[in-house]
């Protein structure tokens, strides 16, 4: 199923009345006979999204049209679920048209942009939504032809992650055992709340006073409630974090660190 985003507005309030799956997912049947093609579809500049539980933000999706007669409207779109009939999600909910400027050495080849805001709060209700989400981008050319693609990019959604971290005791005789603690959580969209975040590796860094590098020190696996515990020497005066680098779902995570007085 497909529906013309000019459309989408109308379309949208019999869905709603209906349930709360996105307006995509009710649209009427069409046929796409157009021969736009679209290319160098980025969205946020390549980098994942990475969303917290009230976090908002502001979305940009860039792409290339071209088509033979030339595009006179060409929008784009992003889509999560296994297909754009089921989709559990979509972004943004009344989709614009993009914003072109028709090449100067190439009449058929428009490049275009877009950009909406994105509510965390809103719009990511459970957490089945963290991962991949995909473009959709469609076209209509200068004689009324229409042309979709399902799938022209792709862009990540990832849950927002914390992490604590506390070295003791301190200050600390030199070659005593120092232990370090903390703990990694990630947003729950579907509670509202921090939750732990249990069997991921995160590495144990440390600092020497004076130095900007930090040096890992060995791997830690969190715990239940994503709990961190390990040992280490103490050596010299210095700073220890947690470091996690993130899943396909969530968020990269690290901290200032924090000092322990070797004596």
């Amino acid at each position: 199923m497909r529906i013309r985003p000019a459309l989408a507005a109308v379309s949208l309030a019999t869905a709603l009345s209906a349930s709360a799956v996105p307006a995509a997912a009710h649209a009427a049947d069409r046929a796409a006979t157009g021969d736009t093609t679209f290319s160098d579809v980025v969205v946020n500049g390549g980098k994942d999204i990475v969303l917290g539980l009230t976090t908002q933000r502001t979305v940009t999706i860039t792409w290339r049209a071209t088509d033979p007669d030339g595009v006179a409207k060409t929008w784009a779109y992003l889509w999560h679920g296994p297909n754009t009939d089921d989709a559990d999600g979509h972004l943004p909910l009344y989709p614009p048209p993009g914003t072109c400027t028709v090449s100067a050495t190439d009449p058929t080849t428009s490049t275009c942009t877009v950009s909406f805001g994105v509510d965390a709060k809103r719009d990511f209700h459970h957490n089945g939504l963290a991962g991949t989400w995909k473009v959709l981008a469609e076209a209509q050319d200068s004689t009324d032809d229409w042309t979709d693609v399902d799938v022209a990019g792709t862009a990540q959604f990832k849950r927002y992650a914390t992490l604590k971290v506390n070295a003791s005791p301190e200050p600390v005789r030199k070659g005593r055992t120092i232990t370090v603690t903390g703990r990694l959580t990630r947003a729950d969209w579907g509670s509202g709340v921090y939750t732990g975040y249990r069997g991921r590796p995160v590495l144990l860094q440390f600092r020497e006073k004076g130095s900007d590098t930090y040096t890992t020190l060995k791997t830690v696996t969190s715990g239940s409630g994503g709990s961190l515990k390990t040992t280490t020497k103490a050596r010299t005066d210095g700073y220890f974090r947690f470091v996690f680098a993130g899943t396909a779902t969530t968020g990269p995570a690290k901290m200032a660190g924090d000092f322990v007085d070797v004596r």
